[in-house]
């Protein structure tokens, strides 16, 4: 016995460094249940994923006033919200940004915008840390399951960040054809292009 107490040593340290090595989850993966928030609106109410009963889902985008990126993205944010939400899937904007980093994404500016849509301040953050959020436009694509929401898609609009007129493929109105019909996105994920977001500064 004594000469497997180091061999059982040596694994329960193999076994105990692997827990250590593994990377933690960085937001949310397709599939994942999105947890409800609730933020304030640019009207002064506070809004949750919950209030609207009907919604079938919602396509939840991280995006801002200032970042040249979302500024482009914005009649095409504006466009999915007209298309999706008589669908059952409006749009919910997110500006997770700092305004002490980037003084245009005040909440002052941001009342200045008339979207037909709810566009939240995420003061603390906390909502763009869970859902993984690390640019503006960060699109999540959720869909009702029973009480509960899950990500059906995360990542880009389309593939041309700067002009609308080129696009070859638009990401989100793919992912959504197929979910309107029941089925998954066959691509589920894309990657985000856009500016990081501006976090508060340690």
């Amino acid at each position: 016995m004594k000469k497997l107490l180091p061999y059982f040593t040596l694994c329960f340290a193999l076994l105990l460094s692997s827990f250590i090595a593994r990377p933690t989850a960085d937001g949310y993966q397709v599939g994942d249940k999105a947890t409800d928030f609730k933020l304030k609106n640019i009207d002064g109410k506070m809004v949750s994923l919950a209030d609207d009963k009907t919604a079938k889902g919602y396509i939840v985008v991280f995006t801002c006033n200032t970042c040249p990126f979302a500024k482009a993205y914005e009649s095409r944010i504006v466009d999915l919200n007209t298309k999706y939400s008589p669908k059952g899937y409006p749009v919910v904007a997110i500006n997770p940004n700092d305004p002490a980093v980037a003084p245009g994404d005040s909440y002052a500016d941001m009342q200045k915008k008339k979207y037909a849509f709810p566009y939240l301040v995420d003061e603390s953050q906390q909502v763009a840390r869970t859902y993984g959020a690390t640019r503006t436009p960060h699109l999540y694509v959720l869909t009702r399951q029973g009480n509960d929401f899950v990500v059906s898609y995360i990542g880009a609009i389309d593939d041309n960040s700067e002009d609308a007129k080129l696009v070859k493929t638009k990401y989100v109105e793919n992912a959504m054809t197929e979910i309107l019909a029941g089925k998954p996105a066959t691509t589920n994920s894309t990657k985000a292009i856009g500016c990081t977001i501006k976090w508060k500064r340690a």
